[in-house]
């Protein structure tokens, strides 16, 4: 049986349809998204919410000339769909399949990537600009921005930016998916809005405004008369209103009766404006309606049955969780910091336990940061928990607030390292490069879930700002030791010794998660391993005595080579005096995409056959050279 979204392979698909036609549409894009993210994994909750918003934008703007930009893109799938892409969703972050954000690269749909949240106001801001000063003043610009996203101070930023500039044609929308509508207000909001965003009214407003413009304090009072009449239906509008961007809403989302003719009244007026509207998260999906935040980013499941809870090794983020609970328990004066990320850290559970020394800041990463040092800076003891990817947005907050003072703030850096099918928008790639070059600061790395423990509880007993940096899953199984105790300072540990002979040709200098493929490798050529333990202050004398006692060293760690780890130890020979040959191995100077971690280790050459293979080349090279 042929179903309307078979037929729709591009926008101009979408506008061919009656109103029963496009809620049909609404209903068979949720059975698809559905059906595809079960097999795929990806934000389920998110992109379910909105349906209706991606076909109506679709609908009334002439995409991709009407540049059309998504914040982050957890909310795209449907856009995705819409505009070509359907027949390979069950690529969707797979290895060389869609990515799951906007990109570029992928689709002219596609006006501006972003993996991280908070960009959507000023890339579109950007655009509206640019298409002024080229004459395309008919071009719209349309950026959609959840609540959770609105909350970064980047946005208001832009919106600063946006208020003074008039002769523009920017339209946000705000997806607040995180509220209701109660019946009675909706349907007068619904009325309001439509005719607010008509062009009468705005014609009006204009004509009125120029009559007593040069009467200050009327303008005044008249302007403000205006704001607060709005504001009677919808309190939410006076904060966009003393930016300079004229609101409307909010009105139901999932309504297309009410969405398709405001956004064409908003279409036609110009300037800065804004539109509220309220969707449901996973809505047609009762298990992601109940636990949005548990279906945002899934991996495949069964739809029939809904994600599925099972007995798993711990994660490094639950050993982290394991050792908040325990140190909180010991110290009140430990505190936890998290910009919106308190699931994903593993925070749930000392929220809960101890809600007054937890601090959500949402999507705030510079202000994490500083209000760390804050904490630290009166004798608290705080714990600020990024994702690696994330903490590149406070890198002047982590210099001059926190390391600049010594400030006692542990960092403990989740995902760091390759994390798969999110792909180059969230690998946390950098974070050793940009961190180690900052004076004041330690940089541990655990191998292990009993070293990640014990590196934290070491962190948290220094009296300097630390970073302990670990990787995204599972470790490989090592017993966890309840006893906390601190390790030593810059001391990396021998984790296997060569043989008497050929064996002592190799080693291997293995940062974190690198340690057990380091092992495995040595295995076969009967090397040497150090696990380094510590990135900053390097161990200077295992690296000396790996290179005096061993032909060819090399370095592995799951970070970009520039400026890494393996730098640390070039930049120790370099400082000795001494001439080595020493093989770097990690991330290469290119951004990786979506994959899973083995696929992208290969592609990085980080995998245990291939960096057997680099060995193996470079030590037949010595053997040839007279």
């Amino acid at each position: 049986m042929s179903t309307l979204l078979e037929n729709i392979n591009s926008p101009a698909d979408v506008k061919k349809l009656t109103m029963p036609e496009l809620k049909q549409l609404a209903r068979e894009l949720r059975e698809f998204i559905i059906e595809s993210v079960s097999k795929t994994g990806g934000h389920l909750s998110s992109s379910l919410g909105c349906v209706e918003l991606a076909i109506a934008i679709h609908y009334v703007f002439e995409t991709p000339e009407d540049r059309l930009i998504w914040d982050v893109g957890h909310q795209a799938y449907a856009h995705k769909i819409l505009t070509g892409r359907r027949d390979r969703m069950l690529t969707l972050r797979q290895y060389k399949g869609l990515s799951g954000f906007p990109k570029r690269s992928e689709s002219p749909y596609d006006a501006f990537g972003a993996g991280h949240s908070s960009t959507s106001i000023s890339a579109a801001l950007g655009m509206a600009v640019a298409a002024r000063a080229q004459g395309k003043t008919d071009r719209s610009h349309v950026a959609v921005i959840g609540d959770g996203a609105m909350t970064a101070g980047m946005v208001f930023e832009a919106l600063n930016c946006a208020g003074d500039m008039k002769d523009i044609r920017l339209l946000v929308i705000l997806n607040d998916n995180d509220c209701s509508i109660s019946a009675p207000v909706g349907a007068l909001n619904k009325h309001f809005t439509k005719l607010m965003s008509g062009r009468f009214y705005a014609q009006a407003r204009d004509i009125g405004k120029a009559i007593v413009r040069p009467f200050p304090k009327l303008f005044d009072l008249t302007r403000r008369a205006e704001e607060y009449s709005k504001g009677m239906v919808s309190p939410q509008s006076t904060l966009f209103e003393e930016f300079g961007l004229n609101y409307h809403g909010p009105i139901d989302g999932h309504d297309l009766e009410a969405l398709i003719p405001v956004l064409q009244n908003m279409k036609a007026l110009p300037g800065p404006l804004v539109l509220h509207v309220v969707t449901e998260k996973g809505r047609g999906y009762e298990p992601a309606v109940h636990n949005p935040t548990k279906y945002h980013g899934i991996s495949p499941f069964d739809a029939s049955k809904g994600l599925v809870s099972s007995p798993h090794a711990k994660t490094y983020t639950e050993v982290f969780s394991d050792f908040l609970m325990d140190i909180a328990k010991e110290d009140e004066r430990v505190v936890a910091i998290t910009p919106a990320m308190e699931e994903g850290s593993g925070l749930v559970e000392f929220a809960r336990t101890y809600p007054k020394r937890f601090f959500d800041v949402a999507i705030a990463e510079q202000h994490a940061a500083t209000f760390a040092a804050g904490l630290a800076a009166e004798g608290l003891k705080p714990i600020c928990c990024y994702y690696s990817t994330f903490s590149q947005r406070a890198f002047d907050q982590i210099v001059h607030d926190v390391a600049l003072q010594n400030l006692p703030v542990l960092f403990a850096m989740d995902r760091g390292g390759l994390v798969g099918a999110d792909g180059a928008t969230h690998h946390g790639s950098f974070d050793l490069s940009f961190l180690r070059c900052i004076p004041n600061i330690v940089i541990m790395a655990p191998s292990n879930e009993n070293d990640c423990r014990q590196m934290l509880y070491t962190g948290y007993m220094l009296d300097q700002p630390v970073v302990v940096r670990y990787p995204r899953g599972k470790g490989p199984g090592v017993p966890i030791e309840k006893q906390m105790h601190a390790i030593e300072i810059g001391k990396a540990v021998k984790v296997r010794s060569c043989g008497a002979a050929a064996g002592r040709r190799c080693a291997i200098l293995a940062f974190g998660s690198m340690v057990e493929e380091a092992l495995q490798i040595a295995d076969e050529i009967d090397a040497t391993v150090y696990d380094m333990r510590f990135v900053k202050p390097i161990d200077r004398q295992a690296v000396t005595e790996a290179v005096k006692e061993h032909d060819l060293v090399v370095t592995m760690e799951e970070n970009v080579v520039i400026g890494g780890a393996g730098d640390a130890c070039l930049e120790t020979l370099a400082s000795e005096g001494i001439k080595a040959d020493v093989l770097q191995i990690g991330i290469p100077d290119r951004f990786i995409e979506q994959g899973t971690q083995m696929q992208l280790w290969h592609d990085c050459g980080m995998n245990k056959e291939s960096v057997l293979k680099q060995i193996q080349e470079r030590l037949k090279l010595e053997q040839a050279e007279p």
